[in-house]
């Protein structure tokens, strides 16, 4: 959550590990975000509600050890987790090539390679973070993972299944934009990305 100014975008594709249909997306954020930052726009634009945990793993140069900066758990004193708000994406992303690897909810255990893509000049009159491009509708929360998803989307291939009108409700309350009928089509015009500093507020406002 850092206010300086930069001329500076960072270019990502984001991809879900092991899903069919492929979901990805393409994404543009300010060179000034933090790990907490990337984060929030990373949530939204893939449609996750942000409900669980998550950890962004990188391998800093000339070290054997990754590095994990997600949530720290303060109660228990835990410093193998560095505070996403206070690092900045620069440290770990310098030039396009570069990826980590992002878990959303460690029970699920959604994994993500995050691909630097390319640093780029701001363009005038586009506001940041911008979703390009994707396709594939995100998972909904709580589906068992990749193996619970398949077998969802195996129930919703079947409109004459017994457990697929129980199916789509259930979904209504666990997914952005899911359509039933298209699960890969995606609109980056419908992506709204909420202000990291409010999302922050609002999750650690008891701390």
């Amino acid at each position: 959550m850092r206010t300086e100014k930069s001329p500076f975008v960072y270019q990502f594709k984001i991809t879900l590990n092991d899903v069919v249909p492929c979901v990805w997306r393409r994404l543009q954020v300010p060179a000034t975000y933090s790990f907490w930052d990337l984060h929030v726009a990373l949530q939204d634009a893939m449609g996750w509600l942000d409900y669980h945990l998550h950890a962004f793993r990188v391998r800093p140069k000339h070290k054997s050890r990754t590095t994990e900066i997600g949530i720290p758990d303060d109660e228990c004193g835990d410093d193998k987790v560095l505070p996403g708000w206070e690092v900045p994406v620069v440290e770990h992303f310098s030039q396009p090539g570069q990826s980590v690897l992002y878990e959303y909810d460690f029970g699920d255990g959604w994994e993500h390679e995050v691909l630097l893509e390319g640093i780029l000049l701001k363009e005038k009159g586009v506001k940041y973070p911008h979703c390009l491009a994707g396709d594939g509708v995100c998972p909904p929360e709580d589906c068992g993972g990749v193996q619970g998803y398949e077998n969802l989307l195996e129930v919703l291939r079947q409109p004459d299944h017994e457990e697929y009108e129980s199916t789509v409700t259930w979904l209504g309350k666990r997914a952005k934009r899911y359509d039933p009928v298209a699960p890969e089509r995606f609109d980056p015009a419908g992506v709204h990305f909420d202000d990291p500093k409010k999302r922050w507020k609002v999750a650690f406002s008891g701390r």
